[in-house]
């Protein structure tokens, strides 16, 4: 299942080495509450393998888009059953700060009175 979230980058850390053969990375984004911006939202999503090294160009505190899949895991111990769900990301895009147009800005409202006057034609081709 592909996702896509974009946030701030509020903390990363460094990529930590599980087994000779698997190693991961955490990070966490900030999104915004649409109704209220005092209820943030925090995000941590995981790198793995060869991916781990996406942030290394991303500062903190930058936005961006993160690309990722939902992934479940199931783990018995000792008859215990327990369930993973992990945000796996696979790509990341710093996202442009947007232009009072495409930031949903209506453009400026024009005086009727500002229009020329269209001319008709007498002759109408059909």
């Amino acid at each position: 299942m592909n996702y896509e979230i974009t946030g701030k980058l509020i903390h990363k850390e460094e990529t930590q080495h599980v087994t000779d053969r698997f190693q991961k990375r955490e990070f966490v984004i900030e999104l915004e509450n649409e109704r209220n911006s005092q209820w943030s939202d925090f995000i941590k999503i995981q790198l793995v393998q060869d991916r781990c090294d996406l942030l290394d160009n991303i500062q903190l505190n930058e936005q961006i888009k993160v690309y990722f899949n939902l992934r479940g895991r199931k783990w018995e111990n000792q008859g215990q059953v327990s369930y993973f769900t992990n945000l796996e990301g696979w790509r990341i895009e710093r996202v442009q700060p947007q232009t009072q147009q495409s930031a949903g800005v209506p453009p400026p409202e024009y005086r009727t009175e500002d229009i020329p006057p269209v001319s008709e034609p007498d002759d109408l081709p059909f």
